[in-house]
């Protein structure tokens, strides 16, 4: 009989490890509805503990994206609003939905952060449609209003100028620009996690905003109250950037998916192999620099653990298989069938 070569050997390992990794990518499709199903996180932007923690998004972490409508997404403000239907909902250790969107729509290195509040268009006035799209916001909006080219105008064509804002789950209604204090009586309570001082609230305050366009408001959870959309929207906020500018609110088109269930650990395996440097998109790729130390020594645990179990489970079932009655049968018989071969 002739025997198999180590290179058909070798072969046949790598097609059954593909083929593995495959029906796993199509199982976490269809789970998600999203491809690529999951997203490394690379910085320490949702830390909730510094050591890292099971729950909360850390470094080194592989996230589930699921492919959500934009509409149903749950943000921070709906969920700790007692009179709103969403009251309650927590993701990730706080309230409300993590979405994962492109900055401004452009490509780059996505971003993970907390959907914080909603900006709704109340009133609203035809555009000048005659207007090119690469036109200021006076040319589109002649009768004031600002131009949103991707709301439904009350003609119901796409582009409208929005004269008043209204914020779910806050009581800012048809305003023309957006105050909130998150402090626990005019809307759900936001620790910021830092020394109040002067004009430097311990809570989340949005001051006198006037959003771009409709969206939402985003904020990574270890942040301190530095929102996505910069410092027009919340003091001292020093916002994301794209190579189109600060962050607006994020719109549907921008969305990814929202963070779903969290695998720990694995994904900085991803980042020590992609190590420091800058991307194709001139972003700075950090490596494993925001990595909790607890991440490594988990993960250690965890590849040990595959390559042990395997030779652990081998030993067990050898063991069980020379002690059951049918292995002791065949010993028997064997013994007789030697005896007698001696005589």
């Amino acid at each position: 009989m002739t025997q198999p070569s180590p290179f058909g050997n070798l072969l046949r390992e790598i097609i059954l490890a593909g083929a593995m990794i495959g029906i796993l990518v199509l199982g976490l499709w269809a789970h998600t509805g999203s491809m690529p199903p999951l997203v490394v996180v690379e910085s320490s932007s949702m830390i909730h503990d510094i050591d890292g923690e099971v729950g909360s998004i850390d470094a080194g972490d592989l996230i589930l994206v699921r492919d959500s409508s934009f509409e149903s997404i749950v943000t921070f403000a709906e969920g700790s609003d007692s009179t709103d239907s969403s009251f309650g909902y927590e993701m990730h250790g706080m309230a409300g939905d993590v979405i994962i969107y492109q900055k401004n729509g452009d490509t780059g290195t996505p971003i993970i952060h907390r959907a914080i509040l909603r900006v709704e268009a109340s009133q609203t006035l035809t555009p000048d449609r005659t207007a090119n799209e690469e036109d200021n916001n006076t040319k589109h909006c002649p009768n004031g209003g600002t131009w949103d080219s991707n709301s439904i105008d009350q003609d119901g064509e796409l582009g409208t100028c929005i004269l008043t804002w209204n914020v779910p789950g806050t009581n800012v209604t048809d305003q023309e620009r957006i105050t909130i204090h998150f402090d626990g009586v005019n809307a759900g309570h936001y620790d910021c996690k830092r020394m109040a001082h002067a004009n430097v609230e311990p809570f989340l305050v949005v001051w006198d905003w006037q959003p771009k366009h409709a969206g939402i408001m985003t904020l990574g959870d270890n942040n301190q109250c530095s929102v996505d959309q910069g410092g027009l929207a919340v003091n001292g906020s020093s916002g994301v950037h794209s190579e189109s500018g600060v962050a607006g609110p994020v719109r549907s088109d921008w969305l990814i998916g929202v963070a779903g269930g969290e695998i720990p650990w694995l994904g900085s395996v991803k980042l020590m192999v992609s190590g420091t440097g800058t991307n194709d998109n001139g972003e700075v790729s950090p490596g494993t620099q925001y990595v909790p130390e607890s991440s490594f020594f988990y993960l250690i645990t965890i590849i040990v653990g595959i390559l042990l179990i395997p030779l652990v489970l081998e030993r067990m079932l050898k063991r069980v298989i020379e002690n059951s009655p049918e292995a002791h049968q065949i010993k028997l018989e064997q013994e007789e069938f030697d005896h007698s071969s001696e005589e």
